[in-house]
């Protein structure tokens, strides 16, 4: 699956997270470290095989302005 990076972190570096990607089907994907236990235990409706990470809001709405500009 080909993704298209959105929008990262600028303090992570180079190669760090976390990162806003789209796919090639129109699908978000975000890379960032996983929340711990006792976040996980506060998401909602958590099905087998998804998990909850940690993305800032300045990611999300940098992400959000860069799929707009396409």
């Amino acid at each position: 699956m080909r993704l298209e990076m959105l929008a990262k972190d600028e303090s992570s570096g180079r190669t760090g997270c976390p990162s806003v990607y789209i796919d090639e089907n129109g699908w978000a994907v975000v890379q960032g470290p996983q929340v711990e236990a006792d976040t996980m235990s506060s998401l909602v409706n958590l099905l087998p095989g998804e998990t909850g990470v940690r993305i800032s809001p300045q990611v999300l709405a940098a992400a959000v302005a860069a799929y707009q500009a396409r």
